[in-house]
Formats: structure tokens, sequence, C-alpha cells
């Protein structure tokens, strides 16, 4: 599947051209990582490569998830639980969090989170979507990128320019209670724009739980 992903959007093609190793995170060679404190997940499977850097960079799109309320920095990291061992959609990852009390699947990006080398942030906003994102959401013009080496504050600077509050992010609230910082937006050194002068309410999405979906959503791929 992921071979097929990057084929289709041509990141193949360009990793050739620019003799850049493209590496699929979902099948290959795995080792367990432990999180101390985890909130659902006390050891994780991760590719091999991603112990063996120094660092990771999360670049996401800006946008709003009915899942997640935002997906930025650390909701991109999902996409690292290898499918060859949780399935495609990843919905037995969803399945253990949910039992164990995992609010808009906070629990299982807060654990990946810091299972990783999480060392820089670029969200890419200079197109974003609101609404019913990932998949039902509306473009929305901000030009505007915003990067940090606090994967937590970097994602609640943006947050906060898409116009929501820290408490309303789950992901948030639960990586302050696993020890992350900063705790407010107040605390964090902005440099260049004035979130002030680049914010912009976004229209929020119909949040729904995953009980609510898991179901129906991704039955086709896992079959």
């Amino acid at each position: 599947m992921q071979q097929h992903v990057f084929d289709n959007l041509g990141y193949t093609d360009l990793a050739q051209t620019m003799h850049i190793p493209l590496i699929n995170l979902h099948s290959g060679e795995m080792v367990e990582v432990s999180v101390p404190g985890a909130c659902s997940f006390d050891r994780i499977t991760l590719h091999r490569s991603l112990t063996d850097i120094d660092m990771l960079c999360s670049v996401p799109m800006m946008k709003t998830h009915v899942l997640a309320t935002v997906t930025l920095g650390m909701k991109n990291l999902i996409g690292l639980y290898p499918g060859s061992i949780y399935a495609s959609v990843r919905a037995g990852v969803h399945d253990r969090a949910a039992r164990a009390g995992s609010r808009g699947i906070a629990f299982e990006i807060v654990d990946m989170v810091r299972a990783n080398k999480l060392g820089l942030v670029v969200v890419d906003g200079s197109m974003a979507m609101e609404g019913d994102g990932p998949t039902g959401g509306s473009l929305v013009k901000m030009g505007i990128i915003v990067a940090g080496t606090n994967p937590l504050a970097t994602d609640m600077v943006a947050a906060g320019i898409m116009g929501f509050t820290t408490q309303e992010i789950p992901a948030f609230s639960c990586a302050q209670k696993a020890g992350m910082t900063p705790v407010s937006v107040d605390e964090i050194e902005v440099r260049g724009e004035r979130i002030s002068d680049v914010w912009q309410r976004f229209k929020k999405p119909s949040v729904v739980t995953w009980e609510s979906i898991s179901n129906f959503w991704g039955v086709k791929e896992m079959q």
C-alpha cells in the first residue's frame, strides 16, 4: 500500500531524481521501544530507522480533524504505527486507546510522540483546511509557516492561529499530563509574526468518537 502511495503521489520519482532514500516505514525491520508513563502503549513497535536517527522532523499540513480536532505536528506521527504490525488503518491502535479512555485519539498520539526523537515541527500553513477534515473540509489560504523545536509548543501556536484554545485539543491536555511542556501559550517565545496578526477563526470540525465510526471506517481497506 505504501509503495502505491509513493508512486502515485510522485515521491518515488522525486527521491530518485534527488538521490534521497525513500523508506517505507510500514514494513521491514522493526524494533520495540518503551514509553515510560505511557497513556496507553507502554511499548510501541517502530521501524528500526526511526531509532537510528538523531532527530525526527514532522511536516504536516495545517488542518482540522473530526477525531483529533486539529492535526498538526504531533498528530502527524500517527502514521508511524507500522501497518505490518498495527494494520493499514490502525483500527487496533484506536480500539486499545479508546478502551484506556483516550479522548480524540489523544493517547495514541502522545505515546507515539514520546516514543520518537521528534525535534522539529514545520507546519505548512500555505494552504490550510477547516471544517470536517481531513477529508470533508474546505481549503483556507493562510500563507504562513509555523516552525519550532518543541512539538507541543509549535502545535499550540498553530492551533491558536486557527482559533482554537489549548483546552479544546485533547492531545494537548494529554501531553501536558504526561509531563510535556509548555502548559500555556504565554510560556512560548513566538518569533516573527504575532499570533494576533495572523489569527483566523477556522470552522470547527464536527467531532466524533472513534467508537462511533470504528464499525465502518476503513473496513474495506482491512479486507
